[in-house]
């Protein structure tokens, strides 16, 4: 075989900014061995198996291509993967069970798998009264924040991205005297100050009941979502949104009313 036939050696190696939509440091960083092994565990352990054509698929490709270009050698693991972790969560929503893939705490693989109505029906009791023949909305996916990340004390990127579906849902940008938007500011700045998690104000203190302290609410769209998570982006210092956090419900709710058509 002659030089001119035998195959080129990759310039670059595949980055996770290169085969999923996440920004910031992690989008440049190179998919590594260690990494991929990483996601097709947590994928074991949520379906029993790793899922046809998913993140932890897509990820050893990468990685075995970076590994044959020589950018990267068995048992390597990108910074961001080890100190911020590779998760998959789960949340039952009426009428389905959405799963979200998470590396560094950005979004890389979602799935919405239908549920049958007698099993939402159970869930609908345990999941804030959502009925399974209407839109969600913006207040009933604030209020399944609670389920999913009640305890998380209460940052500046979650009071954003309140006060982005809080707009949303208003239609206007006046920000309610005691709503909950203000209410999650005040609990951000209070916790600046605390050292102590145990001791911060939580998103379940602000988020519960939502869709009461909501003076106008509305069906979550797939704009409302992008909304949301763009402002929780701009004020995370990682630029990243918070799994199973505010963004995460959103951007759920927006997909389940668009599959569903209502």
């Amino acid at each position: 075989m002659s030089q001119e036939d035998q195959p080129k050696r990759p310039q670059e190696p595949v980055k996770y900014g290169d085969v999923f939509e996440v920004s910031g440091e992690l989008a440049d960083k190179p998919i590594a061995p260690e990494d991929a092994n990483m996601m097709q565990a947590a994928e074991t352990r949520v379906f029993g198996h790793t899922q046809r054509g998913g993140a932890a698929a897509v990820m050893q490709s990468a990685a075995t291509a970076n590994k044959r270009g020589g950018f990267v050698h068995p048992g390597d693991t990108t910074d961001i993967a080890a100190e911020r972790g590779l998760t998959v969560a789960q949340t039952d929503v009426p009428g389905a069970r959405v799963t979200t893939e998470f590396v560094g705490g950005q979004v890389v693989g979602q799935y919405v798998e239908p549920r049958p109505v007698a099993t939402a029906a159970a869930t609908e009791a345990e999941a804030v009264g959502l009925s399974l023949q209407s839109a969600i909305t913006i207040g009933e996916a604030l209020e399944a924040t609670v389920q999913t990340a009640g305890n998380k004390p209460v940052d500046q990127s979650d009071a954003a991205a309140i006060q982005a579906a809080e707009v949303r849902a208003s239609g206007t940008n006046v920000i309610a005297p005691g709503g909950i938007a203000a209410s999650a500011q005040s609990a951000a700045n209070h916790n600046a100050t605390i050292d102590r998690d145990e001791d911060k104000i939580k998103l379940i203190d602000v988020l519960a009941g939502a869709t009461v302290k909501l003076t106008v609410d509305k069906a979550v769209t797939r704009q409302d979502a992008e909304g949301v998570v763009s402002a929780e982006l701009r004020n995370n210092p990682n630029l990243s949104t918070h799994p199973g956090g505010v963004s995460a419900s959103i951007t759920a709710a927006a997909r389940l009313n668009e599959r569903a058509d209502i």
